[in-house]
């Protein structure tokens, strides 16, 4: 969307088609900024247009709130556990590993954000497994396996035939968060919804779940921020 001569710069938006859209919609992700506008089936383009246009301070407001990607390189101090921790240039040979003067990585500083996600993504797992051991005996249900991925939608789901899926990236986050996440997915075992009935299964399994769940919903698109490779 070009902006006027001396006004804000351009932005670029997504043009989508919904059959099951009834009215324009502007949507921005605050996890990339992506600004998607969304059409019902016979409005035309330069309408919707001229809608996103009649927006556009509202568009530069919700862009401005999106986390600036940041860089996982030498120097910087990335969340780990809820803790901002320095990354430190280790010697030439050797693993990743947490100390008390950060995190240290080894090797070529080049491949420091592949080495530093694949270090998360190990670390993640072993704090996943334990909290989904617990609530499921909590719970005495069983899941029929557990999946990592770096997904930006959502922070876990569960299957209909118990299938646990988790963003490693909640290993960023403080622990109680990955905790309640982890409690969240679990308790779709025994009720596959949002009910009352969900939330008093969530409750019974981590009380006090609320205060993890706002932070996540406040400061969880920031770890979406950090970028591992270029």
């Amino acid at each position: 969307m070009p902006g006027p001569p001396g006004g804000p710069p351009q932005i670029d938006i997504a043009l989508r088609r919904s059959a099951q859209a009834r009215r324009i919609s502007l949507r921005v992700s605050g996890l990339d900024g992506q600004v998607t506008l969304t059409l019902p089936p016979r409005v035309r383009e330069s309408e919707g247009l001229a809608f996103a246009r009649s927006r556009a301070e509202w568009i530069a407001a919700a862009l401005a709130r999106v986390p600036q990607a940041a860089r996982v390189a030498p120097g910087a101090l990335l969340p780990v556990e809820g803790i901002a921790r320095p990354i430190v240039q280790g010697p030439a040979r050797g693993a990743v590993r947490l100390s008390a003067d950060g995190l240290i990585v080894p090797g070529d500083p080049a491949q420091t954000g592949v080495r530093v996600a694949t270090f998360l993504r190990v670390l993640a797992r072993s704090r996943i497994e334990s909290s989904v051991a617990r609530h499921t005996a909590t719970l005495g249900r069983r899941h029929s396996g557990i999946t990592l991925r770096d997904t930006r939608s959502r922070w876990g789901s569960c299957t209909a035939a118990g299938g646990l899926m988790f963003s490693w990236r909640l290993i960023m986050a403080p622990p109680e968060v990955l905790d309640y996440v982890a409690a969240h997915e679990v308790a779709h075992l025994a009720e596959m919804n949002h009910s009352p009935r969900y939330w008093a299964v969530v409750s019974g399994l981590l009380p006090g779940y609320e205060a993890p769940r706002r932070w996540l919903k406040t400061h969880g698109s920031a770890l979406h921020g950090w970028r591992f490779q270029d």
